[in-house]
């Protein structure tokens, strides 16, 4: 018996490896899916190839439900070099990154959008680390520049502890920031060695705007990646993250992104499956 695919399932634009956005349609198409999360910065930086990519997706009845950007100067080689390059933490590339911030806001707001998320960056776990304030500051200003476009600022979660997150959220709050949220990945959440995902949803509950659908297991060796697998080969707990969002009032998007395996297309379209059948 084929399970019937929930409406609140998406997925990832990205996890498609789509070189054109036709392709994007014939990917998405063959997932079943009709919902997705689209990488924005390739309709800025490739716009000869990507600029029609909204109307193409209207017209294939794919709805949009968030954006995503990436940030420039992020080196994902290892665990360390992702830490002192990830998001808005370089100084060199600050100026670019806003200034594609601001391009993206644009975009977003066109599409009729209310969220984009991005990863900020691994987020100091003490005030008194001098990159605190520095972060705070630049993603003060990132949502401030989202809010002036009416989008929602969403953090990718999973580099620091749902208590560390929570402490830097109740700061950007504090300087006025308040349109800003959590993508939680529950699987970055054991890939970093960040904590129990589903204990850290309901400790950030109420912030969580979105959800990636992605699985891992931990890494064995202390300062390495854990490895992400396919949904349902991992060591997330799904039906207990499933009961932990309804415990904390979180109807929105499942979004499930696949950047790992050869044949992400199925892997995509068996998450959706099984998700769906633990939504009921």
């Amino acid at each position: 018996m084929t399970t019937t695919i929930h409406s609140r399932m998406a997925l990832c634009s990205w996890s498609t490896k789509s070189n054109t956005p036709q392709e994007l349609v014939e990917s998405v198409k063959q997932t079943g899916l009709s919902n997705i999360q689209l990488a924005l910065m390739p309709l800025i930086q490739d716009a000869a190839v990507w600029g029609d990519t909204p109307k193409l997706l209207a017209d294939a009845g794919i709805n949009v439900i968030s954006g995503m950007f990436g940030c420039d100067g992020e080196d994902y080689t290892t665990l360390e070099s992702i830490r002192a390059t990830g998001g808005m933490i370089l100084d060199h590339t600050w100026e670019t990154n806003f200034a594609n911030v601001q391009l993206v806001a644009k975009v977003a707001q066109s599409m009729g959008l209310s969220s984009v998320s991005s990863h900020a960056g691994f987020l100091p776990e003490s005030k008194d680390d001098p990159n605190f304030d520095k972060l705070a500051s630049r993603l003060t200003q990132v949502a401030s520049c989202f809010a002036d476009h009416g989008l929602t600022l969403i953090f990718e979660s999973g580099q620091e502890t749902a208590a560390t997150l929570n402490q830097f959220l109740d700061e950007l709050a504090s300087r006025g920031a308040t349109n800003v949220g959590i993508n939680f990945d529950p699987a970055n959440m054991l890939m970093y060695n960040m904590g129990d995902p589903v204990a850290s949803a309901i400790v950030v509950g109420p912030r969580i705007k979105q959800v990636h659908i992605k699985d891992g297991v931990r890494a064995q060796v202390p300062g390495t990646w854990g490895k992400e697998v396919a949904v349902g080969a991992g060591q997330v707990d799904w039906p207990a993250f499933i009961k932990a969002l309804k415990q904390v009032n979180y109807t929105g998007s499942l979004v499930i992104e696949r950047e790992a395996g050869d044949q992400r297309l199925a892997d995509i379209q068996t998450a959706a499956e099984h998700i769906s059948s633990l939504l009921g």
